[in-house]
């Protein structure tokens, strides 16, 4: 492979192809369910399987999703919606061919922002359109036959194609990262790459610095998680100038990624490219989708996280990187919403959920939904150190690992029974200030003569002799009193 300065010669170009698996209940174009993990075959029935006689049926859910995510992503949605027949044979797929859109996409145009770390970059869209999944062929569990699951055969999927603005594998990672939290916000898909829920095809020539044309394009498929497309990008860059500058020519190819020897490796070559043979889909009549369904679908659309970041950031004074991680989970941002709600402090409420609680479910593998204190418990806790009677620290390494533990009271009640509560009784703390000052009087001298870092001193003292109960604030308040009034004698 050639070294870092052949490579800054050239750029590479690319675009992706995401395809989105929707969470319906039932597939595209059938009441056959749709799910995942079940026993194989087992979710099938006559449409799915192609039988001779049997129609298909619109889904309207799948319409309504990809309403959804136009919508997300500023695109212009088409009114007259043909569907049609992408033809291939291959042995998951009974039908023979897929109901898909060709010429008429639902969705045109829009895009989606890489995030402030990649400086605000928006990639384009080309288009957003509706089809159906091929089933799934096992190849590794009999040595001798390719078994056959049908299941997600007709389970209904969106694909989204990118413009070829892409310019590194790290953009292409920070866009499949919003894309999947988009189609979570928007509660289309779970997005689960593991589970083939979120599929990506990356599309990716080289070409010198300064030329316009496109280089010769490769199409790499088959990749499982976000680290493979990055590195696939990578390798795909490297090897195709390195071949470039070895006097050799890039060939229009189709790959795949083979993660353990970190390589891409070719699949087949332009010569057997498929010809779909698209024609209209003679069962299925054009959906017309009208301004009333687009508007209807509006106002059901969730705050979106790029609206909640300007939200967090610009109303709530939070951090951008505060807000970022908040949106990074809905329910964690909803919950956060809750919280703030309840108790209008937002970056205290942020704070906690993103130290915290997140330490919580990250040591007990759970998610938010199993986290055991609700937002109305966490605000009474966060009102309790508000108003002094509870410190941080007992709050939070105290009071609140037992209310995750399972204790019901209030957190005062809990604080008050394993006696926690902070002191604000000053006639209580006023004479422990005086015994501490009179126990160090070279200290006080110092103190008075302009070492002012002695006031930590004076402070531990007084919060160990109060049992660590003596409130912070006013005890610093008391002590600086007492100081001024030796100054004054």
């Amino acid at each position: 492979m050639s070294d870092s300065q052949d490579l800054s010669a050239f750029e590479p170009v690319i675009g992706l192809e995401v395809h989105i698996q929707l969470n319906t209940r039932s597939k595209a174009y059938s009441a056959d369910p749709a799910g995942y993990g079940e026993r194989p075959n087992s979710m099938v029935g006559p449409i799915s399987l192609g039988h001779p006689g049997t129609l298909p049926v619109v889904n309207r859910a799948v319409v309504e999703s990809a309403i959804r995510l136009g919508l997300a992503c500023g695109c212009t949605l088409r009114e007259r919606n043909e569907y049609a027949r992408k033809n291939y044979f291959y042995a998951d797929l009974p039908k023979g061919y897929q109901i898909t859109q060709h010429t008429t996409p639902i969705c045109t145009g829009g895009s989606i922002g890489l995030g402030a770390k990649h400086g605000g970059k928006r990639i384009a869209l080309t288009r957003i359109h509706m089809e159906e999944d091929a089933g799934k062929s096992l190849h590794d569990l009999d040595p001798f036959h390719t078994l056959v699951d049908l299941n997600r055969a007709g389970v209904p999927l969106l694909e989204m194609v990118s413009e070829p603005e892409f310019t590194s594998g790290e953009e292409a990672y920070a866009y499949l990262t919003e894309v999947r939290r988009l189609v979570r916000y928007l509660d289309i898909s779970d997005g689960n790459m593991e589970e083939g829920s979120l599929r990506c095809d990356v599309n990716i020539s080289v070409r010198p610095k300064g030329q316009s044309a496109f280089g010769t394009k490769v199409e790499v498929k088959n990749l499982n998680s976000f680290r493979h497309v990055q590195k696939a990008i990578e390798y795909e860059f490297e090897r195709q100038v390195t071949l470039i500058q070895s006097g050799g020519a890039v060939q229009q190819q189709t790959r795949t990624w083979d993660s353990v020897q970190g390589m891409t490796q070719v699949l087949r070559s332009k010569e057997e490219a498929h010809d779909y043979r698209y024609f209209p889909e003679p069962d299925l009549p054009p959906v017309y989708v009208g301004p009333g369904w687009i508007e209807q679908v509006r106002t059901q659309m969730p705050a979106l996280p790029e609206a909640r970041i300007e939200r967090y950031t610009v109303d709530w004074g939070l951090s951008p990187y505060d807000a970022s991680v908040l949106v990074e989970d809905k329910a964690m941002a909803d919950y956060f919403e809750h919280l703030v709600a309840l108790h209008n402090r937002p970056k205290a409420c942020a704070n906690v959920l993103n130290t915290q609680i997140r330490a919580y479910l990250n040591q007990n593998g759970v998610e938010l939904s199993e986290y055991p204190v609700v937002p109305e418990r966490l605000a009474a806790l966060l009102e309790c150190i508000e108003s002094g009677s509870l410190s941080h620290s007992a709050a939070f390494q105290k009071i609140l690992p037992l209310m995750e533990s399972g204790q019901t009271a209030h957190p005062l009640s809990i604080a008050e029974a394993e006696g926690l509560l902070q002191d604000r009784d000053e006639d209580r703390l006023r004479p422990i200030v005086l015994e501490v000052l009179e126990a160090y009087p070279a200290k006080v001298e110092e103190y008075l003569g302009g070492k002012k870092g002695l006031l930590g001193l004076f402070m531990g003292e007084v919060m160990k002799r109060s049992g660590g109960k003596a409130d912070p604030q006013l005890s610093s308040r008391l002590v600086q009193e007492a100081l001024e009034a030796q100054r004054k004698s």
